[in-house]
């Protein structure tokens, strides 16, 4: 691809799916008095930071002083947007009343059907937590982690939403765990964010989550709804876990139900079990799972893991590999939150740090950035090549378009009209 085309489709994918999440619907507390700047404009030059591999409001600012003037006519940033005006206006932002331009983000996608199951047939949703440490607690945002007189710290935690069954693995869903719970707690709050965000749209049919959220309430209110689970199962559940290794544990290589083999020599396989209705009071588990992992470090020592899994999916649903896939995409959730932390460099540079909720409303902000640009990298580029650009590069050519490009490079890009919204 030329660079003139490239330049052309990120500025085109930017301009379009910014203009489709409805920017101007957030609500804005200001005083209308002395407003410089429209909350939505201030909205779409942050998103075009993160997307451009800004890791401060400080660079936030000098790529919007930078922005050529094609771009700033496309993209609608008139003029450059100071630090400390992006800081007071995140800061004054509530996190949750910004997850709806993610949940449309998504649902455009889906609109436009740029969502695909990729080996799976029917949608499949992995959840887990992340958290970023900052110098400041709040009690509401941030959970306090020192007691004593050391350093100051608290932690803001997200529990993100991953289409794993999708190639472009998106974030589709988000949500602040409170100060004063944990996982397990906000586990509820999180799956009914989910049902609440795709109500009707037929996105998912199963979530997985790690051991941390294991429990038997949580199973039941994901059955309730319709939808499977798929756990993960460590001693925290005694009686179930003895029981998987009773049923699986005794069975050799020659016996597993799938295997796969990955470039690196990793060997992982797989063990399936119907589970009788009722066993320790789980009147909805189906199934128990056992995956063996096996590597060799470059010294070839080798290393053995084992890992169990219980599900209210019956085995006859999904084909053993199709089982193996499905548990193997849900550290896709942990894949996004490595990209966050390393492309992105959430943890090391969060951009806000004095201010708990102005941090929160940058995490998620920088998850529909993620989302925006895991579309445009897995469905907008057409090469085999350009989807397997790693990021880091891919928000270097962003940046380099948001300056550079010119107004014969966007000379009859095409304009588009706006589906009403969803």
């Amino acid at each position: 691809m030329t660079d003139q085309r490239m330049r052309r489709r990120i500025v085109g994918a930017l301009s379009k799916r910014l203009d489709e999440v409805g920017l101007d619907d957030v609500p804005d507390a200001r005083d209308p008095r002395g407003k410089k700047w429209k909350l939505a404009t201030v909205l779409r030059m942050v998103v075009l930071g993160m997307v451009a591999g800004a890791k401060s409001v400080s660079e936030l600012e000098a790529l919007s002083s930078d922005l050529s003037l094609a771009v700033r006519r496309r993209l609608g940033v008139p003029r450059r947007l100071p630090d400390t005006t992006a800081r007071e206006i995140l800061c004054g932002l509530v996190p949750q009343s910004l997850v709806f331009l993610l949940h449309r983000l998504v649902r455009r996608a889906l609109r436009r059907k740029a969502i695909r199951y990729d080996g799976l047939p029917f949608g499949v949703i992995s959840l887990d937590g992340k958290a970023t440490a900052l110098p400041a607690v709040d009690d509401w945002y941030a959970q306090r982690q020192t007691h004593d007189a050391g350093k100051l710290t608290g932690v803001v935690r997200t529990v993100n939403a991953v289409l794993s069954s999708s190639s472009a693995r998106p974030v589709v869903d988000v949500t602040t765990v409170p100060a004063s719970t944990n996982e397990m707690g906000h586990f509820q709050t999180a799956f009914e964010s989910l049902l609440r965000a795709y109500r009707g749209a037929d996105l998912f049919r199963l979530v997985t989550y790690d051991a941390g959220a294991t429990s038997l309430e949580n199973a039941t209110l994901v059955r309730e709804q319709g939808v499977h689970y798929l756990l993960g199962l460590k001693a925290t559940q005694p009686s179930l876990r003895r029981e998987a290794e009773r049923l699986l544990g005794g069975r050799d290589a020659a016996e597993c139900d799938a295997e796969t083999v990955d470039a690196d020599g990793t060997i992982r396989r797989l063990f399936l079990t119907t589970v009788e209705p009722g066993l320790c009071g789980w009147q909805h588990l189906r199934t128990f799972v056992r995956v063996d992992s096996i590597t060799t470090d470059k010294l070839g020592k080798v290393k053995r893991e084992t890992r169990y899994f219980l599900s209210s999916l019956p085995v006859a649903r999904l084909q053993a590999q199709q089982w193996l896939l499905v548990i193997l995409r849900h550290w896709a959730v942990e894949t996004a939150h490595q990209i966050l932390d390393v492309a992105f460099e959430e943890d090391a540079r969060p951009w806000i740090e004095a201010n708990p909720r102005g941090a929160a409303v940058v995490m998620l902000l920088r998850r529909i950035a993620y989302t925006l640009l895991s579309f445009f990298r897995s469905v907008t580029l057409r090469s085999d090549h350009n989807r397997e650009m790693p990021w880091k590069t891919l928000m270097r050519k962003v940046w380099t378009t948001l300056v550079a490009a010119s107004h014969d490079d966007l000379h009859s890009l095409r304009r588009h009209l706006l589906p009403a919204p969803s």
